[in-house]
């Protein structure tokens, strides 16, 4: 398995659109012309070769090496493939993602996974707000796939997500799975203040709540045969990456009530 890596040669002064960099773009490229794709987003408009040290070859895997908060739209589009970023990365990463994998062993910026539909993000740090939300024009947030974050993610994770899986080792910010439409959200560390806000459909998954909104309605306990089969269905997908079983017993919450409530937040039983 053979692919190119992008050392960044020093710390970037302009926000970077590293959308061009993916292997299925690259494929038919020749080297210089790699090097001259316009990746600045400034009066300057830096190219691919200006910002990075190229090397290795064209292939089914990309690395970018000394990655920084203004690295934006890594991934955005990739169909298939593997992008490595050794570091952390700006706003947008997986944006649009259809297919493949990013893999991101930093923290990642606002919007990882807008309007992703398929593949999978693993993002070794923390991931900031508007996780699989959605941004101006767009139907939808997170329409498929799977995102798995080992820290905390910020506020509004999953806003308007239809479809797909996140799994988060911490905790989220405020207001999880807000106007959420359908998928999961499973939060280890558990959700903080208000989640689930105007949620229509979909699941959310943790440890606990900070604090719920008033329009959600305890349920009482249950033995629900669909999270074991969730909990089996990602650990033969993930591995070791999936999350760790929720007990026999779950807490079920139900909401939101001020849409039609047939969303649902699941806790240990007490």
């Amino acid at each position: 398995m053979s692919g190119l890596t992008f050392r960044l040669k020093a710390p970037a002064t302009e926000r970077l659109d590293l959308s061009a960099l993916n292997p299925a773009n690259l494929a038919t490229l020749a080297s210089h012309e790699i090097a001259r794709l316009k990746v600045g987003m400034g009066r300057d408009a830096l190219t691919v070769g200006d910002a990075f040290d190229i090397s290795g070859t064209c292939g089914d895997e990309i690395t970018i090496e000394g990655a920084g908060a203004t690295l934006d739209h890594i991934g955005d589009g990739l169909e298939s493939g593997t992008i490595r970023v050794i570091g952390n990365v700006g706003a947008y990463a997986g944006r649009k993602m259809k297919g493949g994998k990013v893999e991101i062993r930093g923290n990642a910026g606002n919007y990882l996974a807008s309007c992703m539909s398929g593949g999978l993000i693993h993002v070794a740090g923390n991931a900031g707000n508007n996780l699989g939300g959605i941004l101006s024009g767009d139907r939808f947030g997170m329409i498929g796939g799977i995102v798995v974050v080992e820290g905390n993610v910020g506020a509004r994770a999953g806003d308007k997500m239809r479809r797909g899986t996140v799994i988060v080792r911490g905790k989220t910010g405020p207001v999880a799975g807000s106007r959420m439409i359908g998928g999961t959200i499973w939060a280890e560390g558990g959700f903080g203040v208000e989640p689930g806000l105007m949620m229509r459909r979909g699941t959310l998954i943790g440890s606990g709540v900070e604090r719920l909104l008033p329009t959600f309605v305890d349920c009482g306990n249950h033995d629900l045969v669909i999270v074991r089969i969730l909990s089996r269905y990602l650990k033969a997908t993930l591995g070791d990456l999936a999350p760790k079983p929720m007990p026999l017993f779950v807490r079920k919450i139900a909401g939101d009530m001020a849409t039609i409530g047939k969303g649902e937040i699941l806790l240990p039983a007490a």
